[in-house]
């Protein structure tokens, strides 16, 4: 007995059933632990109708007090953390403990944006005698929301988080793979005492609901975080209605190791971060361009960290990686594992598929990867890591702008000399050096390339939501 929830849809402040549902899949074992609900064009109808509503009031609520509903909503998932991420490891199957992670990560973009709201200034701007210009930043308005499967409760959360600061309303689709961290929120918000209608969630085909709501006339943005491909239909679909978009999406993180680093500790710490949240993260260290100097003894301490992660279910004590999302995962690394050693690549540890049930795949690493092979031009989304030597770190910066993406990218170095190159040559919207943490709540996230545009998180993240008008007032008709 998983005590999973069966997830309906919120809509004006209330949960509905349907008569369609999907099935909740534990990655672990394979096994169905509970239903979703999937959204008819009549469930959209009442969902966008409630989200105008819904905007009508909360739009008109002052900044501090939406602020005290986006912080008390924070601390109710706080005191449930445990019971959220029981759910997000059972649906997804990611470790406990990161699962307890996510859920605090989540906390924090409300929390922020809560902080950063009754901050949103407008400005006045010098005039002559009798005249006064003001401008003003204004929520934009009803938000269709679209988030993934691969951080059930901190993805929508961010989401969540930037549109109700703002004083938008929003109609959330998340991933109906992973439904649970959206439904914790709504419950959240709705014990918060959020009115009806200020956050609806939808689940559902995500064609037809996409489809169905971004060219509506009473959606003013569309949000998503995914894949490029999905993204750019999205926002074609946008652009028909002149509607804005917030787009953040696949990324193929470089990380350039330099040779007066510490070898050893940048390793170690690359291939735990790797194996996180099973290599599913857009931000993942994936292609990692290394000085010749250095190259084996990286290789050598990076494989033998990334072959001791302990791999099994998230609910059991010491698991490090759980199992990938769904079998599509499985089959498309052992593409990329199989294209990559054709090509001439090594690898060096992994490379299968871990037993018969589940689906957990083990920790790999691959070495010397010819540039034509696939992962070096495509994101794997798992624990795959290409392993290749560098003679020069523009050699490093070369390889690591010849993809299409640009969402984050990574360095180890002591010299002031080589972060200034990278900071001025490297392709991303998100360079961390010295560090694999792409981002936190108070800075900006998003990407340059095809992985995207605008921002979330951060004073920038914020703004996405918010239109500016300016004013001007004349004392005296001119």
């Amino acid at each position: 007995m998983t005590n999973y929830p069966d997830t309906g849809l919120f809509i004006g402040g209330s949960w509905r059933t349907t008569a369609d549902d999907l099935p909740v899949v534990n990655p672990a074992n394979e096994q169905v632990i509970g239903r979703v609900a999937c959204a008819a064009p009549q469930d959209l109808d009442d969902a966008l109708e409630a989200a105008s509503k819904g905007f009508g009031v909360w739009s008109r609520t002052a900044p501090r007090d939406r602020a005290d509903v986006l912080r008390k909503a924070a601390a109710l998932m706080r005191e449930r953390q445990d019971e959220i991420a029981r759910d997000i490891t059972l649906e997804h199957g990611k470790p406990y403990r990161q699962a307890r992670m996510e859920v605090i990560r989540g906390c924090e973009f409300l929390e922020w944006d809560a902080g950063e709201v009754v901050r949103a200034y407008g400005r006045v701007i010098p005039s002559g005698p009798g005249i006064n210009y003001v401008v003003h930043q204004q929520p934009i308005g009803p938000v269709a929301a679209f988030s993934p499967w691969n951080f059930p409760m901190s993805q929508p959360a961010r989401k969540v988080a930037g549109a109700l600061a703002a004083g938008c309303s929003i109609i959330l689709k998340p991933s109906e793979e992973t439904p649970a961290g959206a439904m914790h929120i709504a419950r959240a918000f709705a014990d918060a005492g959020l009115p009806p209608g200020v956050l609806n969630a939808v689940f559902g085909v995500p064609s037809e609901i996409s489809e169905y709501l971004i060219p509506h006339e009473a959606i003013r943005l569309v949000a998503f975080t995914g894949s490029t491909a999905v993204g750019r239909r999205l926002t074609g679909l946008a652009a028909d209605n002149m509607t804005p978009v917030l787009m953040e999406l696949g990324g193929h993180a470089p990380v350039i190791v330099c040779e007066d680093t510490d070898v050893r500790a940048a390793a170690a710490s690359s291939a735990v971060r790797k194996m996180r949240n099973a290599g599913q993260v857009c931000t993942s260290p994936t292609r990692f361009f290394v000085h010749d100097s250095i190259f084996d003894e990286f290789l050598d301490v990076f494989t033998e960290r990334a072959a001791a992660v302990v791999v099994g279910d998230g609910m059991e004590p010491g698991t490090e990686m759980g199992p990938l999302a769904n079998d599509r995962r499985l089959a498309a690394l052992a593409g990329f594992v199989a294209d990559a050693r054709a090509k001439g690549a090594t690898v060096t540890t992994g490379g299968d598929r871990v037993g018969t049930s589940g689906y957990f795949f083990q920790p790999t690493v691959l070495a010397e990867v010819p540039g034509d092979a696939r992962v070096m031009q495509e994101e794997p989304f798992g624990p795959l890591a290409a392993v290749n030597r560098v003679g020069s770190l523009d050699e490093a910066i070369e390889c690591a702008n010849s993809v299409p993406y640009g969402l984050a990218a990574y360095g180890f170095t002591n010299r002031a000399d080589y972060v200034e190159q990278m900071v001025e040559r490297v392709e991303a919207g998100n360079l961390s050096i010295n560090t694999l943490e792409a981002s936190v709540p108070e800075t900006p996230f998003g990407g340059v390339k095809s992985s995207g545009y605008g921002r979330e998180g951060g004073l920038e993240g914020l703004h996405n939501y918010m239109v500016v008008k300016n004013v001007s007032h004349s004392i005296s008709i001119v």
